[in-house]
């Protein structure tokens, strides 16, 4: 993707003419580049920036910090950005390669966040259930820059950077208030996530117990592998959410703090939801398999009542098919209806006595 013009302009610009001119594009090799923005007391300059000119403004002014939105990087789009804020290499790598899980280490003066992302998508037509779509995003947090990097189709961060960007008096605390809304919008989608995922259990819930329904233990597993892919994105974050708000490293000033608090206590939530998703769908797998074992047990109860019945005619015709020349009532006249009664008269016994028992 080619990088993207300034979306808004905001506030009077103090640069020297010769930097008012728009910059070259990023150099060859960055088409991963989606934004490169430089922030000075919260404002956007104008302008568009390579990541070398946009920190060198920053440095020069000593003031400000550049924010650069990368998605799906190769270790060649990368390079120059890493060079550029000395990056260290093996956060580098985990940020090309993805398939992290959720965590926050801090390499010299950069902090480096993991964090999953997750969408619940509705499978193409033909396919049973729904499915929990994931991602990822890498944030690098320096003193003066902040690099994030996105892995995925969804989540972008485009409606987030022109949310900041109209709240210029909060984003001149610096780029931790990106880290927090970045960190917001993942915590806020795992709420929207749960939202979904709990309207489907409930309904669920409701075929499981209905009378004269069955449900396929698949389409329970299905949910409980849901659950578990939004478990392995919500569990592990926790820590990291944690330590930014303790102070962890100066890097995250004190007045942002309290915002990563917030998203503790929504992720705490968030948390709870999904241990309850998990023990639920538990429940209901050996609900469904109980049901399916009682009505098993039922049809076994109705074929065995009716082999009893039909045991009655076959055995006195079985008896009687022997042909012995002494075999008793052979020359009796009322021979044949006597023995239809008898046959008749069992076998209605037998069907009552099964009905009054709930055999059949």
């Amino acid at each position: 993707m080619a990088v993207l013009p300034s979306l808004v302009l905001r506030g009077r610009s103090t640069r020297s003419p010769a930097a008012r001119r728009l910059p070259s594009p990023e150099p060859a090799g960055l088409n991963s580049v989606v934004d490169c923005a430089v922030y000075v007391d919260g404002s956007r300059l104008p302008g568009r920036w390579t990541h070398g000119e946009a920190v060198a403004e920053v440095r020069r002014r000593g003031a400000g910090f550049v924010w650069i939105g990368l998605h799906e990087p190769t270790e060649d789009d990368i390079k120059g950005v890493a060079e550029t804020f000395e990056l260290h290499e093996l956060a580098v790598e985990d940020a090309v390669h993805a398939h992290q899980r959720p965590k926050l280490e801090r390499y010299d003066d950069t902090l480096f966040m993991v964090l999953k992302t997750v969408r619940y998508v509705t499978e193409p037509a033909g396919q049973a259930g729904e499915v929990v779509e994931g991602g990822e995003m890498m944030v690098f947090l320096g003193r003066d820059f902040v690099v994030t990097v996105r892995h995925g189709s969804h989540s972008g961060l485009a409606g987030m950077r022109r949310a900041l960007e109209a709240d210029p008096e909060h984003l001149a605390s610096g780029p931790a208030v990106v880290l927090h809304a970045i960190a917001d919008q993942v915590v806020d989608s795992y709420l929207a996530v749960g939202a979904v995922m709990e309207s489907a259990i409930d309904e669920m819930e409701t075929k499981v117990f209905a009378p004269k329904t069955t449900v396929d233990a698949e389409q329970i597993y299905l949910l409980k592998r849901e659950v578990m892919e939004l478990r392995r994105a919500v569990k592990p974050l926790g820590t990291p959410l944690r330590r930014l708000a303790d102070g962890y490293t100066p890097l995250v000033p004190e007045e942002v703090r309290s915002y990563f608090r917030n998203v503790e206590d929504h992720l705490t939530k968030v948390s709870e939801q999904v241990a309850g998703f998990d023990e639920l769908l538990t429940t209901l797998v050996d609900a469904a398999l109980a049901k399916i074992t009682l009505r098993q047990s039922s049809d076994m109860r109705k074929i065995t009542s009716w082999a009893a019945i039909i045991s009655v005619p076959t055995m006195i015709a079985g008896i009687y098919g022997m042909n012995f020349d002494y075999m008793p009532e052979l020359h009796f006249q009322y021979s044949y209806p006597v023995v239809l009664l008898v046959i008749l008269t069992s076998c209605l016994t037998l069907y009552r006595t099964f009905r009054r028992n709930g055999w059949l």
